[in-house]
Parts: structure tokens; sequence; C-alpha cells
């Protein structure tokens, strides 16, 4: 997989591979409500990688981490978090009390982002010291995960109980402590897992 600027035909079978999850998707999910809810971050994504793809286009690692944080996002609105197959294999596969798929998407929820701050700081010289670099981007991560939770609050609020499969909480009390601990433990996982690769891609960018 590599970072240069000429590989234009990537980036097209990212975007189609992502329109082929979103129309099956789409097709007769769990709930609508739910549905939108859960893709419209991708939609907001993928629009704004449209428009800046000019300006600053990112790493083909990166594309594919936002493609694949999608997919999640698809998968767990066509099903509600609650009730996707995978989940519901690994919870009698491993005597688990609840469908924990939820959590994969909170896990992405830092893995993800962790790599695009990364760039953004990197590419545009936000701070040299490494240790400050990726405390902050842990930091970010962490604020984006606790925004989501502000918005899921928002959501129930505003919608009742037909917001609960968005939440997806499962009535465990400390769903919103946990989901923010998988964003933060997903975040430093992907700098540890993911730099140095990272790092030979943004060369292309030098």
């Amino acid at each position: 997989m590599q970072g240069g600027n000429n590989n234009t035909r990537f980036p097209l079978i990212l975007v189609a591979i992502f329109f082929a999850v979103l129309i099956w998707s789409a097709i007769k999910p769990k709930e609508y409500f739910t549905w939108f809810l859960e893709v419209f971050p991708a939609l907001i994504a993928l629009a704004v990688l449209f428009l800046t793809y000019r300006k600053f286009r990112l790493t083909n690692l990166a594309y594919v981490l936002i493609l694949i944080h999608s997919i999640i996002l698809m998968v767990g609105g066509h099903y509600t978090y609650a009730e996707v197959p995978l989940g519901d294999w690994a919870r009698e596969a491993f005597g688990m009390g609840r469908n924990n798929y939820d959590k994969v998407g909170h896990f992405a929820q830092g893995f993800i982002p962790a790599i695009i701050v990364r760039e953004i700081f990197l590419r545009n010289r936000v701070i040299n010291s490494k240790g400050w670099r990726n405390f902050l981007i842990v930091c970010v991560c962490i604020s984006i995960s606790a925004f989501y939770e502000l918005l899921e609050w928002f959501v129930a609020e505003v919608s009742g109980t037909s917001a609960e499969a968005f939440l997806g909480s499962q009535g465990y009390v400390w769903d919103t402590q946990s989901d923010m601990l998988y964003a933060t433990v997903g975040a430093i996982i992907s700098l540890v897992l993911l730099g140095k690769w990272h790092s030979r891609q943004l060369q292309s960018f030098a």
C-alpha cells in the first residue's frame, strides 16, 4: 500500500466499496431511524474527504482506515449494535453478558482518528516533540469520543425511547465510561502498531 499521489485509481476503489456497503446497509435495516444516526458520520466523512481531496490528500493508509470505520458504522446501523450477528456469536462463544459489537466501534473511534490526527499534526508541523505529539493525539481522540457520548445523550433526550438502539448500552451502567476507555486504548494501540508504517507513507508528501 503506497502513499504516493499518482495512484488515482485506489481512492475510486475505496469509494466503490463504500457505496456498495452503504447500499447493502440501507436495504431493510432493523430501524431506519437508527440506521440514519449510525451511518450519518460516515456520510459526513465522505463529504469532507471529497471537499479536501485536492488540497489535502491523505495517505492510502488513512483512507483505508476511514473506510473500515465507515463499514463498522454501516454494519451497526443495519442490524443495530445490540443485534449484529458477529457480536451475538462472540457472546455465545465466549460467554459474554451482552453483544459487544459496539465496543468494536468505540475502539475504532480511537484507533482510526489517531492516524488521521497524526497525519495532520506531522504534515502541518504542529508539534515536533514525539512524546507530546502522541499525548495530544490521544487527547484529541478522547475528546472525539467524549463529544460522541454527549451527542448520544442529546439524541436520547430529544428522541426518547426511540434512540435506545442508537445508544446500544444494553442496560450496562458503565457503558459511557467503557466506550471512552475503548477509544483511548484504540488510539494508543494505533500509534504503537501503525506509527512507523504511517511515517513511511508520509515520506511521499515530503
